[in-house]
């Protein structure tokens, strides 16, 4: 694996936990295996899809992949799947472009790097894993010259779409995008008012983009197999939370 800089490498040096970007097949299986036990095992699928235990598709061999493993143990415990602009035009579409017309975006493909599958082994969600990952994500741009930042923010849907349309209403009085970054989902999340000034709780990844100046730019998908809502979620560098661009973008 190749380390992403040498600030990242040098603040990891000290903790039992190491990010780098992975070079060999093997390791893309090892990302692989997490996200199958995270995504299929947990959403209790494993026995129709993939049954060789890898979560994977066509967009991985056209990403690079985050990997945060614990140097103990030697297990990829985190990861995040990054398609830059090269490798969008290679495969032609974004991999958001499943769930979301992108077509007010198509000004932004050569400066956007596309974020998804993000995945954390459940026993490392005290938030050293996430804070790695969007180090990891932060040196990736810069390196890569890219403007944004994009991706899905995934909503459990298990309580009936209570929480997920009470996050939807929540973040669109607070950060919703500007029209012309607006986006319109292929299947939207059927409408529910149901408990609509109810108090909602924010995935951990999705109040990090939020915390960092992240926009949702319009009504959720619909994932029916996954049984979940997704988000499309552009983050702008320039929009950048101040504390957020000192923690990850200075150099030191």
């Amino acid at each position: 694996m190749q380390v992403l800089n040498s600030h990242v490498d040098s603040a990891l040096s000290r903790t039992r936990l190491t990010l780098a970007i992975a070079r060999t097949a093997d390791e893309v299986r090892e990302v692989q295996r997490l996200r199958y036990k995270i995504f299929i095992e947990s959403a209790g699928l494993a026995s129709a899809i993939n049954p060789d235990g890898l979560d994977r598709d066509e967009f991985d061999v056209y990403c690079d992949h985050l990997i945060v493993r614990d140097s103990g143990t030697l297990e990829v415990v985190g990861t995040y799947r990054l398609l830059n602009p090269r490798g969008a035009r290679q495969i032609g579409r974004l991999y958001s472009e499943s769930e979301f017309d992108l077509g007010r975006l198509g000004h932004l493909r050569g400066r956007l790097v596309d974020a998804g599958r993000a995945c954390i082994h459940p026993a490392y969600r005290s938030g050293a894993v996430i804070m790695l990952l969007w180090a990891g994500l932060a040196a990736y741009v810069r390196r890569e010259e890219c403007e944004y930042l994009a991706g899905c923010g995934s909503l459990s849907l298990a309580d009936g779409g209570r929480n997920a349309h009470a996050v939807y209403r929540g973040l669109s009085r607070t950060n919703l995008a500007p029209q012309e970054y607006r986006v319109t989902p292929h299947l939207p999340l059927p409408v529910n008012e149901s408990g609509a000034n109810e108090a909602y709780e924010i995935p951990p990844l999705l109040k990090g983009y939020m915390r960092s100046g992240a926009w949702i730019c319009g009504a959720p998908a619909w994932d029916p197999e996954f049984n979940c809502a997704d988000l499309f979620l552009l983050l702008p560098l320039d929009n950048l939370d101040e504390r957020y661009a000192r923690r990850y973008l200075q150099n030191r």
